[in-house]
């Protein structure tokens, strides 16, 4: 071999030593390309945030107006606040120099804007078949951040929870789930943003179709005494987005709820609202909704 040669090879060596391959991902919109495990991460939604802290990774920049209950360590002077939701600050999110950006559903319609400047993955997760989807892309987001095998411990532990709520819900009688909020109730039923309590955990509903019951408006206590359901999970939203604690049970501590069988039996549960409201799909998330579930039907 000629020393030209040995010097080409030995170049094309170190190049690809000392290149980063990019790696491709499907995210809720299609597939992103990620150069190398990302060092500097900005989040827009909750559940990511949540998934990264329980597997370990570092997050850079949040947005601290969301980060309630568990997650409100990520107010703290550690993080950088890039925003909300709905109104991202885009000029501190670039000036960060992200290397990856993870939306959700209530961002997703920013990631056209944030493909500009980073890759920008939508881990969002929402309608039918809610546990299918979570598991899917949180074993994609752990891969992104090669975290697959810590994940995968932790979707074991959540897949074991679920199978034990399916089989006590068999024979644990009916629910309803409801979420109050500003001295309202609303039911949520089969198909329902909160369907997945019924659909996937197997809980059978008190009303099959609460749209046909209700039309979509607030519900009162004669309702709830009417369909009396044997179990009343009840999501405190006013609480769940850190206007007031406690609103819930105030608002059912009445003559009609009382004298329903779900409350004189100590069956009435009072659900974490970040847990089901705020965050929905992070890995603490989805485990604390399930495990809820399995301590209240599991006797």
């Amino acid at each position: 071999m000629n020393a030209a040669l040995k010097t080409l090879l030995a170049t094309a060596t170190l190049t690809v030593a000392g290149s980063t391959l990019a790696d491709t991902f499907t995210d809720a919109q299609g597939t992103v390309t990620i150069d190398g495990t990302p060092n500097t991460i900005v989040t827009f939604d909750l559940a990511p945030l949540d998934t990264f802290d329980t597997l370990g990774v570092k997050v850079t920049g949040v947005t601290k107006p969301h980060a309630l209950g568990y997650l409100s360590k990520f107010k703290g002077d550690d993080y950088t606040d890039v925003g909300s939701f709905f109104e991202p600050d885009v000029e501190t999110t670039a000036s960060l120099e992200p290397d990856l950006i993870v939306l959700g559903p209530r961002s997703a319609k920013f990631k056209d804007q944030f493909d500009e400047f980073a890759p920008t993955f939508d881990a969002s997760v929402w309608g039918a078949d809610f546990l299918d989807q979570f598991y899917s892309m949180t074993t994609e987001l752990a891969a992104v951040v090669g975290k697959e095998a810590e994940a995968e411990e932790h979707l074991d532990a959540i897949r074991a929870k679920v199978s034990d709520v399916n089989v006590a819900a068999a024979d644990a009688g009916n629910a309803l789930f409801i979420l109050t909020s500003g001295g309202k109730i609303s039911a949520y039923g089969p198909g329902s943003r909160f369907g997945w309590f019924y659909d996937e955990l197997g809980v059978q509903p008190a009303v099959q179709d609460v749209e046909a019951a209700t039309h979509g408006e607030p519900i009162s206590f004669e309702f709830l005494k009417d369909v009396n359901p044997d179990w009343l999970f009840v999501l405190d939203r006013d609480a769940a987005i850190g206007q007031s604690s406690g609103a819930a049970k105030a608002l059912l501590d009445n003559d009609i709820i009382n004298s329903m069988p779900a409350a004189q039996n100590d069956r009435i549960v009072y659900v974490d609202g970040v847990a089901w409201y705020m965050v929905a799909f992070g890995l603490t998330a989805v485990d604390t909704a399930v495990t809820e579930v399995r301590d209240a039907l599991v006797q």
